[in-house]
């Protein structure tokens, strides 16, 4: 059975959301920086700095936008717990994770930027005849967050940034219910959130081989108010389930605290190396709140206990001519679920990502930038069922290409 569900995920496509980093955290914010492990805090990324750093905003000096894709094509292995070992294999979506950052040079010192992109999110789709089917049929996160940005050079080596984030989404969730005998329902929950935040940072560079940085990314709690829900049940229980009901929600989105290092050691070589702390330990529980009796209940809730994390990456870029840049990378992302409260929602692991990319000039004004990265979660194995999950083994792997455009003006 084990050979079976690993030759499944080698031979499949790529994760979507839950295998991109720890919980629903999505690590795809610039393909020149996917390229170099996803690094940038301690070292100026262009237009993505409004991401990375927006203190290292204010050494951009020319005006530019830059637009990028990811594409996610993903696959979880499940294996229940013997005597039964039966496997299950998730159909998820395509997903398109996608970021866009646009600076402009007020002055010398004053640099405006705006950036629209997607840090995290979730596409999951386990259908419904799955041993875990009343835990998750399908679920769908997103969160899009819109970030204008002002940064002020305060001295020739230091520069301090700030954005204000508005972020809009929503979810989508889908499960099965256990009715009497043989009977089962199905419930759907469909909502908009949003919710603010922001994202500030300071860059130095004492000197032109060594250079630092430090951002911190806030929480942004998204709620939903007033989400629609849609029951499918048998005539004899439907009183159970009201049309109509409608149903609150907040999800934390967790803050970020980075710190990295940018090295210079040759006019043509950059190594860069950031250390990230995600604040997973906002995630407690996950409730809804309905505005009728659904079951019998006024809400459901499960706990999630979710632990902070650490994120270790190195990466490094080397100009091989005037035009073309190579790229490579790697991380190491430490899982925030603890044992026993792994569900397939996001079936977590530690994982390691390798990464490659290029950069190639095609004008003064024009480059373009494609990346590479592939994710292996390690294998785990969680038999208890302390958060409403599923017991069993599970398993993920990534691949996700994508391609960049900067323009100068």
């Amino acid at each position: 059975m084990k050979s079976k569900i690993l030759a499944l995920l080698l031979g499949g496509t790529l994760l979507s959301g839950s295998a991109m980093a720890g919980g629903y955290q999505v690590n795809l914010a610039s393909q020149r920086q996917i390229g170099m492990g996803h690094t940038g805090t301690g070292i100026v990324t262009g237009n993505a700095s409004i991401f990375f750093n927006p203190g290292a905003m204010s050494q951009v000096r020319e005006n530019g936008v830059t637009i990028g894709a990811t594409g996610l094509i993903s696959k979880i292995a499940y294996r229940a717990p013997e005597p039964s070992g039966t496997e299950a294999m998730s159909d998820n979506p395509l997903g398109t994770p996608f970021n866009f950052y646009g600076t402009y040079k007020a002055d010398d010192l004053l640099t405006v930027g705006l950036g629209v992109y997607t840090p995290f999110g979730s596409s999951v789709n386990w259908g419904s005849d799955w041993n875990g089917r009343f835990g998750l049929n399908e679920l769908t996160l997103q969160a899009i967050f819109i970030q204008p940005t002002v940064s002020y050079q305060l001295t020739e080596k230091l520069g301090f940034g700030v954005g204000f984030v508005y972020a809009i989404g929503g979810v989508n969730l889908q499960r099965s219910i256990p009715l009497q005998g043989q009977e089962e329902g199905r419930v759907e929950l469909d909502g908009g959130a949003s919710g603010i935040g922001i994202n500030a940072g300071i860059f130095f560079k004492p000197s032109e081989k060594i250079s630092v940085g430090l951002s911190y990314r806030s929480k942004v709690d998204m709620k939903v108010e007033e989400g629609d829900t849609e029951f499918n049940a048998p005539a004899s229980v439907a009183g159970r389930f009201p049309a109509g009901t409608t149903f609150d929600a907040e999800l934390p989105l967790p803050s970020t605290v980075s710190i990295g290092v940018g090295i210079m050691p040759t006019e043509k070589l950059t190594i860069a190396i950031d250390v990230s702390r995600v604040g997973w330990s906002a995630y407690e529980k996950l409730r809804f709140d309905y505005s009728a009796n659904v079951n019998g209940a006024s809400f459901t809730e499960n706990a999630r206990n979710y632990d902070d994390a650490y994120i270790f990456r190195i990466g490094g870029e080397y100009k091989l001519t005037e035009a073309l840049n190579l790229r490579a990378g790697a991380y190491y992302d430490n899982t925030p679920v603890e044992d026993g409260y792994l569900t397939p929602e996001t079936p977590d692991a530690n994982a390691l990502g390798l990464s490659a990319g290029i950069g190639y000039t095609l004008s003064e004004k024009l480059s373009i930038d494609a990346s590479f990265l592939y994710i292996n979660k390690e294998e785990r194995t969680d038999l208890s069922n302390k958060s409403g999950g599923i017991a069993g083994t599970y398993k993920s792997v990534a691949y996700a290409p994508g391609i960049g455009l900067n323009y100068k003006f």
